[in-house]
């Protein structure tokens, strides 16, 4: 079967199962999201990547473009003021934890815990995937809100109303798991179904699931860098390396065959852009470059910049705008500005990424600089400028490796190694620059762990404190009452994550 025409059948029937559905199914799943005797692995698999994917690519991105100062808003637009004001409350983002349960896990948990009728087929590849899936989301959401339901979720009718673990016994059951299927996905046995084309991110290729668990496991495990237990980190990643995977070599990107067409748009770039006409959305319109990044990306001689962000309508100049409610209405309208960049809006079929390349191997640049993988600095110097160097080339910077070479060569901190004398505030300031626009809640997560970038802005209206968590959404608040961790407005801003 197409895989368009197998989206397309899940999303009827998944809307029909949530149409019909009681607000007490929503942190659960059945033993079957949609129709008896219809959904198989095959055909759940690839809507809940699809779901997963595009979560990542638009509210994810979107608000840690945001709170990491990368966007910003112009004076003739009034969205995203709760950007500038950090108005963040339980409506704020609430899809994010909302999608994660609602759908993402439903299906994931349904591929995990199916069984074939007939006794004739082996799903373990279908499994593992989504194990690792599931793993992958299940750490943002530890990242941005805290404590989550875990053992007791995604039961439906077992448990309405699951209890919230502790965020570290959950991150480190998440790594145990990770762990477990990586070894699976290598040694699914010959007999096994292949996904194939209804793997619409890695095709059904396991070695790439393996790098992909690995590579989870490694930004969690560096996340744990503040939590004195570089014990249990280092025996980690010594089971890393048993496996002999290693971590991704490309980036891992969704696709289930994307047109230029309504609601079949690639997600990030449906987010800016119109179908057929390729003319901006209003998304598009009041989204654009923030001053600070701009000013940094030229300071730096840094020739992303022109992928990043498109020049201005009028002028063609990169010009940006700080994260305020009160610009003029003077040089700071939507045509004065540049907004986002033809590297990051490369067409309506584009893959979605789900975690790119330079992301990993700036994470094996940090761990080798802290002493968890060996190597020292020259090694740790070797994936730093590996990453800068893909960076360039996925964003299609023209010459990209001798450009690459120029920019690398500068002697600027945090640009050129040697140059750099605190090796992570180089490693996450790249990152900072490297994941603009892709994955870009990792740019969030890692200014709370780090600090870094130093000296990134603060929108004046913002209270002086940038927030570091996310609030439980009011629509878990009233189905789950009496275990939602209590919260107010502040905690926002002062229950940082467990690992900070």
């Amino acid at each position: 079967m197409n895989i368009v025409k197998i989206i397309k059948s899940c999303t009827l029937l998944t809307l029909a199962a949530v149409m019909t559905a009681s607000c007490s199914d929503y942190l659960d799943v059945d033993t079957n999201p949609n129709n008896p005797g219809i959904s198989t692995p095959g055909l759940t698999l690839p809507v809940a990547q699809r779901d997963l994917a595009s979560l990542n690519a638009t509210q994810m991105t979107y608000l840690g473009q945001y709170i990491a100062y990368n966007w910003a808003t112009p004076s003739n637009w009034s969205s995203n003021q709760e950007f500038s004001r950090y108005t963040v409350n339980s409506g704020f983002y609430a899809g994010i934890f909302e999608t994660s349960y609602g759908t993402i896990f439903r299906d994931l948990t349904y591929v995990q815990n199916y069984t074939d009728p007939a006794g004739s087929t082996d799903y373990s590849a279908y499994k593992s995937i989504a194990t690792i899936l599931k793993g992958f989301q299940y750490q943002y959401l530890v990242d941005l809100y805290g404590n989550v339901p875990y053992t007791e979720a995604n039961l439906r009718a077992g448990n309405i109303t699951p209890k919230y673990d502790d965020a570290q016994t959950v991150y480190k059951a998440v790594i145990a798991e990770l762990t477990t299927a990586a070894t699976t996905a290598l040694s699914v046995p010959a007999n096994a179904e292949n996904p194939h084309e209804k793997d619409i991110i890695n095709g059904g290729d396991m070695t790439k699931w393996a790098q992909f668990a690995n590579t989870v496991k490694l930004r969690m495990l560096v996340r744990l860098s503040n939590t004195n237990q570089d014990a249990y980190i280092r025996a980690q990643i010594a089971l890393i390396d048993a496996n002999g995977a290693g971590y991704i070599t490309s980036d891992i990107a969704a696709n289930p065959g994307y047109v230029d067409d309504t609601n079949k748009q690639s997600p990030f770039f449906g987010y800016f852009r119109r179908p057929s006409t390729g003319l901006e959305t209003d998304r598009g319109d009041f989204t654009v470059a923030s001053d600070y990044t701009v000013g940094y990306l030229t300071t730096t001689n840094d020739p992303r910049l022109s992928r990043l962000y498109a020049g201005a309508t009028t002028g063609g100049a990169f010009k940006g705008a700080p994260q305020t409610t009160t610009l003029p209405g003077t040089g700071f309208t939507s045509r004065d500005l540049a907004k986002v960049g033809p590297g990051l809006l490369v067409s309506a079929t584009q893959n979605q990424t789900i975690m790119s390349l330079p992301e990993s191997l700036l994470l094996q640049a940090e761990a080798i600089s802290r002493g968890y993988i060996a190597g020292g600095d020259a090694a740790a110097k070797a994936k730093y400028e590996q990453a800068v160097r893909a960076s360039f080339t996925r964003l299609a910077v023209p010459n990209a490796a001798t450009a690459a070479t120029t920019y690398l060569a500068q002697d600027i901190p945090n640009v050129s190694w040697d140059s750099s004398p605190n090796k992570v505030q180089a490693i996450i300031t790249q990152k900072w620059v490297a994941l603009n626009g892709t994955s870009s809640i990792e740019l969030w997560i890692e200014k709370t762990r780090t600090g870094f970038p130093a000296n990134l802005p603060q929108p004046a209206e913002g209270g002086g404190k940038r927030p570091v968590r996310l609030l439980y959404p009011s629509s878990e608040i009233s189905r789950n009452s009496q275990n939602v961790p209590a919260q107010t407005a502040a905690s926002a801003f002062n229950d940082n994550p467990f690992w900070k």
